[in-house]
């Protein structure tokens, strides 16, 4: 690849990296907020990098470019020179991931990646402290989980809880999944949790809602023979969170 295209990658790639993380909050959608600052500083270089290289290629003049190998001129038996220094057609494919995050940045992970993964276990938990009174109970998708399953003092039944996620499809017609998405580093490790939800249609697929009602009886509360589900009384649409790679209670949205 000749080096103007270089500088040109480089500084596009530079300035797609510093708009998602330095002016808008699109990075959020495939790593973890603590990565910020490297993305940033990932961008300045890549920036800086095609900067130098722009400028030494035209300080040092457009002919004899330094470094650059000469081109290789194959003498086949037919006598006629064959020029290799062309670029490949398929280095042309590097500008699509740097334009992308300038004009078209990929969506978040949602309901298409959640029904293709098995719910994430939960940890085993052997004691549980007593719930708030607070009535509707706002929890995480997991402890919700782990009092379902694991908590032999039955301490949800007849609570009304409050769980936010966004919506999954199910297999079956009809049938939805409350879900979060968990990442630890980056997009490509996410986890999913569900719980089951009974009783309102589903809304379209990826929309962020917060569920109320009560734990759907089935099997024995407290042990593994427990559906986690829920019999909803109300379903509203809410906005996507800030931490929604997180299975925690939703924060407010940045501003």
């Amino acid at each position: 690849m000749k080096r103007p295209v270089q500088a040109l990658l480089l500084v596009l790639s530079g300035i797609g990296l510093l708009h998602v993380s330095l002016f808008t909050d699109l990075y959020l959608r495939y790593v973890k907020d603590w990565m910020r600052p490297l993305l940033i500083t990932s961008g300045l270089l890549l920036l800086l990098l095609g900067v130098a290289e722009a400028w030494s290629y035209f300080r040092t003049g457009k002919t004899h470019e330094d470094g650059e190998r000469p081109q290789h001129e194959d003498h086949g038996g037919d006598g006629h020179c064959h020029d290799h220094s062309g670029v490949p057609r398929v280095a042309w494919l590097l500008f699509l991931p740097a334009l992308s995050l300038l004009f078209y940045a990929p969506p978040a992970l949602g309901a298409y990646t959640a029904s293709r993964q098995a719910t994430k276990p939960v940890a085993q938990q052997e004691e549980f402290e007593p719930l708030p009174t607070v009535s509707p109970l706002p929890m995480t998708l997991g402890d919700f989980t782990s009092r379902v399953q694991q908590d032999r003092e039955q301490a949800i039944e007849g609570r009304s809880i409050q769980l936010t996620g966004f919506v999954t499809p199910g297999k079956k017609s009809e049938s939805w999944y409350l879900t979060r998405l968990m990442i630890n580093c980056c997009a490509a490790d996410v986890q999913s949790i569900k719980v089951r939800i009974h009783g309102p249609s589903a809304l379209p697929a990826d929309t962020w809602v917060t569920v109320t009602g009560t734990w759907h009886a089935g099997g024995t509360l407290g042990t593994g023979s427990a559906p986690v589900a829920l019999d909803a009384r109300t379903v509203s649409r809410v906005e996507r969170p800030t931490n929604a790679y997180m299975d925690a209670l939703p924060l407010p949205l940045s501003r």
